[in-house]
């Protein structure tokens, strides 16, 4: 789905060929209401990825859910990093519901992709390194502008491949439009920047049937201390990205090597926790 406006920027095409093509659009698709039964009926096509926490499982209802984007945040030393190397192995294996496993695109804007991790956490689900390895599409993103570029090479991978891939990373999704953008000045232009480029993860999940899958960071919240709140720190990325996240967790350090995750913000999970645990072979249950 394309606005009027985009098309009519594109050379070569006047306002009467953009009603031209509308209206042969139009033709094909219809473009109207559904039934809840149907809509009902399409989301049965929804698989879950596991964490590879059975407690972060339950928690989310069975794992990471696909035609929707799941946002974990949190600060350093939380996991989200850990948790993302994890699904780049679980995805790959078959799981509940006949799910059968797929390949992984990893989108990198913090240089800290570490292929020797993936490594670790094949062995520990007793898989061959090199496969796991090869299943994995990696790219690094080094501009804010051109994260949003490669979001073209996902999607025409996904139709190239459809229903190969299963899951889409992006580790984090705003750490390079803290570097685009800088003071009040910017803030309304990096928000529809980064309106645009959650408008098309949601596009891509919902049409190639895959869960996305974006980490984010934190900030100090200079209000929250005035307002006698216990943590002063808050997800970046303000109401656009809030409600572009269709499940958001909260991770935070726990002792020694648990975390504890919260269900931040979902449609249809409760809000609670879990507490898991980072191993050698990835994210797993924490010992009692």
């Amino acid at each position: 789905m394309c606005t009027r406006k985009k098309l009519c920027n594109i050379r070569g095409f006047s306002e009467a060929k953009v009603d031209k093509i509308k209206e042969a659009c139009a033709k094909v698709d219809t473009a109207g209401f559904l039934t809840a039964l149907q809509v009902s009926d399409r989301r049965k096509q929804v698989f879950r990825l596991s964490t590879g926490s059975q407690e972060l499982n339950k928690l989310l209802g069975g794992g990471i859910e696909s035609m929707a984007i799941t946002e974990v945040f949190g600060e350093f030393r939380t996991g989200k990093t850990q948790l993302s190397h994890t699904l780049c192995v679980s995805a790959q294996m078959p799981g509940e519901n006949g799910y059968m496993g797929g390949k992984v695109i990893f989108l990198d804007t913090e240089h800290t992709f570490r292929p020797d991790r993936l490594r670790s956490i094949a062995d520990r689900f007793n898989l061959d390194q090199s496969a796991v390895l090869d299943n994995v599409l990696y790219a690094r993103a080094y501009t804010s502008e051109h994260q949003y570029e490669l979001l073209d090479y996902v999607a025409a991978k996904f139709h190239e491949e459809a229903g190969v891939f299963k899951l889409l990373i992006i580790d984090s999704v705003m750490a390079l439009f803290r570097v685009d953008f800088s003071g009040r000045g910017e803030l309304a232009d990096r928000q529809q920047k980064l309106a645009q480029l959650l408008s098309r993860l949601q596009k891509i999940s919902e049409e190639y049937n895959v869960a996305v899958f974006i980490t984010n960071q934190m900030t100090a919240d200079p209000g929250a201390t005035l307002m006698f709140q216990a943590d002063p720190k808050k997800p970046i990325g303000g109401n656009i990205l809030a409600h572009a996240s269709t499940t958001r967790i909260a991770l935070k350090k726990g002792r020694g090597e648990t975390r504890i995750a919260k269900i931040y913000d979902s449609p249809d999970l409760p809000e609670s926790e879990a507490t898991f645990a980072i191993t050698v072979g990835g994210i797993a249950d924490a010992k009692d």
